[in-house]
């Protein structure tokens, strides 16, 4: 891969070489059983927490490390990948969109006590918005949180949730006034808590090695300090870190493409046919070039936005723009290197298969593609 120099400096390599070690170390050798056993180690959380790597860019005062630094985990995040597994990477780092709310809004005495725990990898953080009837339609979420005394009163569920099985800690979106995006709100809800429980882990298409569950609350009694922000402003706090997972989601696409595009291009030099490897043929030769000139356009644009991010830029369409590239993106090249690939291209035993599998819920998750298409023509004032 390209050195970026525009973008990456080399504390920001030293992030990259460190997680890229860790990957070798502790995911590589067993990532293909994890994938069959549908899971991985709690284990690995703690692992991930020692060596630093959950920590990027969170305060060092809560324990992180590099704090402000997008690039430092926008490297973090891409080594990650190399592990070939979206679902492992998804698990791992559901903390990424469980925990910010916390970090910028929660209490102190609330923030102080979870937000180490999780970069520890003691604890395990998730994000619960998407509803059965819902989907992306946040605003119309119908679990409802009614104020009864020092303590709100939960009821409702929720539904593909990642990390939904095995988390300690969830930051819940909830109803605490009228219909429509002014009355959501968040809430800390703790496993445990009585009257919520977990539902059964759900069985995907692709992510295998992440846990995705549902969630039911039953008159489920939270305390009133485990509120996330002022009551009534959650939408805002959602909106604001759909901004950050749209952009981890466009990272997960163009790392996704770039290992299938390495895989293929490993093959083309590999495979015989017709007394010489594939790759000297024009027609694998073009279709190798237009895949990389997609993933350049592709990555180059979706590191822009994340720099303007880091400025303090707003980049909402942008952003939303980016997601759709590089999903479109991905969804071709992971295609293209299946076709390539052939019947290997097709089992179990290749990466390739698996990128494909796990490819086609990136243009789904944080906001589908058409909900982005929505996003950018109001921004475009239509």
């Amino acid at each position: 891969m390209p050195a970026f120099q525009e973008y990456f400096d080399p504390s920001h390599q030293m992030v990259r070489d460190s997680v890229r070690r860790f990957v070798e170390r502790e995911i590589l050798p067993d990532i293909n059983a994890w994938e069959e056993a549908e899971s991985f180690p709690r284990e690995l959380y703690l692992k991930a927490g020692a060596a630093g790597i959950l920590g990027i860019g969170y305060p060092e005062a809560l324990g992180g490390s590099h704090e402000g630094d997008l690039f430092a985990k926008i490297a973090a995040s891409e080594e990650l990948m190399r592990c070939g597994s979206g679902g492992l990477v998804a698990g791992l780092g559901s903390l990424d969109i469980g925990l910010p709310p916390v970090v910028k809004w929660a209490r102190p005495e609330v923030r102080d006590r979870v937000v180490p725990q999780v970069l520890r990898g003691e604890k395990i953080s998730a994000l619960a918005v998407t509803e059965p009837g819902g989907g992306s339609d946040v605003a119309n979420l119908q679990t409802r949180a009614v104020r009864d005394g020092d303590h709100y009163r939960v009821s409702g569920s929720k539904t593909f949730i990642t990390s939904g099985v095995r988390a300690d800690y969830y930051t819940v979106a909830v109803r605490t006034g009228a219909p429509g995006f002014g009355g959501i709100s968040l809430l800390l809800i703790e496993k445990g808590t009585p009257g919520f429980t977990v539902g059964r882990q759900l069985k995907k298409m692709g992510w295998l090695a992440s846990d995705t569950a549902e969630l039911f609350f039953d008159d489920c009694r939270v305390p009133v300090g485990n509120l996330i922000g002022a009551q009534n402003m959650g939408f805002a706090c959602i909106m604001g870190n759909f901004q950050s997972e749209r952009l981890a989601l466009a990272l997960m696409a163009n790392m996704t493409a770039q290992l299938a595009l390495e895989e293929s291009l490993k093959w083309a030099k590999e495979r015989q046919a017709f007394g010489k490897p594939i790759g000297k043929f024009q027609v694998i030769k073009h279709r190798l070039a237009e895949m990389a000139t997609a993933l350049e356009v592709s990555r180059e644009f979706t590191y822009r936005q994340a720099a303007k991010m880091a400025a303090g830029q707003s980049v909402i369409k942008e952003i939303s723009m980016a997601k759709n590239f590089a999903t479109d993106t991905s969804d071709r090249i992971t295609n293209e290197a299946v076709q390539i690939l052939g019947g290997l291209g097709y089992m179990r035993e290749s990466l390739v298969e698996r990128l494909y599998r796990d490819n086609r819920i990136l243009s789904i998750g944080g906001g589908t593609r058409e909900v982005m298409n929505e996003i950018i023509s109001k921004q475009m004032g239509l």
